[in-house]
């Protein structure tokens, strides 16, 4: 079957990483269909998808709402054909300390950044089933193994999903399926999240550097859709924190409490009246990027998590030395 015979779906695919994915899933032949809750955004990526000459299906929908995802499902196939690559790429944060955040953030971030995913699985999973074919793409982060101060509700959602993922991976290999199921770890990217995130603190958000293009992301999304490694891990910043927290979590507990609490606020003072998107869409920021285009980096080595443990199966003499190189970058 060719690219321009299949459907890929992205989840959370009007803004940042989502929206440059589903453009690189157009320029590779694939029929895309679009899933997020604004219609703004929604209507802009189509007509931009479109003019790719992709066949485009823009659905509204809350992937927190598992019956919304599932008729979302079924109209795709019943109007783009049947689901080959299902990429879950919807997220939703708080910045603050957690004293700072109430149960009720705490839960709607669960909801779309964790539940959102385990929804579009398990949509993903009731249709390439019955063919016994697909490929599902969980879109993580280093923050899926290395946690930072002041976003503890997004971090906890990212380990959950490596968690549901790695349980249900096995349950796939258990009954030979053939459905393919990968996760992709990124680092920080210049997107939209950092101006409609809701935020407890009294600076403005920033990511924590590097910053690369959402591009980027969306290159590495695609080819692990491609190749269905295990995980893909992306970038110098990520390799770090994984490593490195294997190895020497303690030191990376202060390195953190440190660096990234500082590292995540500009020198601007934060906005009472910044409107944020954890309930509700906030149309008119649904753009590619952020405003952090001057600090952006276009490539980023990718590496499957086999590579990498292949290179650490070398010899301790060799796994040190890359543990000592991790924490000497952390630490400059």
């Amino acid at each position: 079957m060719s690219d321009r015979e299949q459907t890929a779906v992205i989840c959370g695919g009007t803004a940042g990483v989502g929206r440059a994915t589903a453009h690189a899933f157009a320029r590779a032949g694939f029929r895309v269909a679009v899933i997020a809750r604004g219609e703004k955004g929604l209507s802009d990526t189509r007509e931009e998808l479109e003019a790719t000459g992709a066949k485009v299906l823009a659905i509204s929908a809350d992937v927190a709402d598992a019956e919304a995802v599932d008729r979302a499902a079924e109209r795709i196939e019943a109007e783009l054909g049947p689901i080959e690559i299902w990429v879950n790429a919807a997220m939703a944060t708080v910045f603050g300390p957690v004293n700072k955040i109430s149960a009720a953030e705490f839960k709607r971030v669960t909801d779309v950044t964790y539940l959102g995913f385990v929804h579009g699985t398990l949509a993903a999973l009731r249709h390439m089933e019955t063919r016994n074919r697909g490929t599902i793409v969980q879109v993580g982060s280093a923050l899926s193994y290395r946690a930072i101060p002041l976003q503890s509700a997004y971090c906890a959602a990212k380990f959950a999903i490596r968690g549901f993922t790695d349980s249900l991976r096995c349950e796939l290999i258990h009954t030979n399926s053939r459905i393919r199921l990968t996760m992709v770890q990124l680092p920080a990217h210049n997107t939209p999240q950092f101006d409609w995130s809701r935020n407890k603190m009294n600076k403005r958000p920033q990511p924590v550097p590097p910053i690369h293009t959402p591009e980027v992301a969306a290159r590495a999304i695609l080819r692990a859709a491609t190749d269905a490694p295990r995980e893909l891990w992306l970038g110098r910043a990520s390799f770090q924190a994984i490593i490195g927290n294997m190895f020497m979590p303690g030191l990376l507990d202060r390195m953190m409490a440190k660096q990234a609490w500082s590292g995540q606020m500009t020198d601007e003072p934060a906005s009472d009246e910044q409107p944020d998107n954890l309930f509700q869409p906030v149309e008119g920021l649904h753009r590619l990027e952020g405003r952090f285009g001057k600090q952006m980096k276009d490539k980023a080595l990718g590496l499957s998590s086999e590579t990498v443990g292949k290179l650490a199966a070398g010899g301790l003499a060799v796994t040190a030395a890359i543990v000592v190189a991790v924490v000497a970058a952390i630490a400059s």
